[in-house]
């Protein structure tokens, strides 16, 4: 976890083959898994956030173990941030566009 801008993002070039100004972000934890630095890029430059717990661990979602990574969604890496058990998250049915080519609802 010594690592900054310039190696996290060297990491993520050399380790990950992404690019690490494509705003997205990527995750960094230690073995114990009591610290995590998020790095960003927001157009002008390099965001780094560094979070340490004083007690417990991040709970990480599963990924394959062929590949030091994986995709989250926004909202599950703010309840990972928060504490929150990802296995004891149940979520409800909402409205979703159906896919596919868009009719319209009146005729012309």
């Amino acid at each position: 976890m010594r690592k900054s801008f310039n190696g996290l993002s060297g990491l993520v070039r050399s380790e990950l083959g992404a690019n690490p100004v494509s705003g997205a972000v990527f995750i960094f934890v230690n073995r114990r898994r009591d610290r995590i630095k998020l790095l960003v890029w927001d157009r002008t430059g390099y965001v780094l956030l560094y979070k340490q717990l004083q007690r417990g661990t991040f709970e990480l979602p599963a990924f394959e173990s062929s590949s030091n990574s994986c995709q989250m969604k926004w909202e599950e890496l703010v309840l990972i941030l928060e504490g929150v058990s990802l296995s004891s998250i149940r979520r409800r049915k909402r409205y979703a566009l159906p896919k596919g080519p868009v009719q319209p609802a009146f005729g012309m």
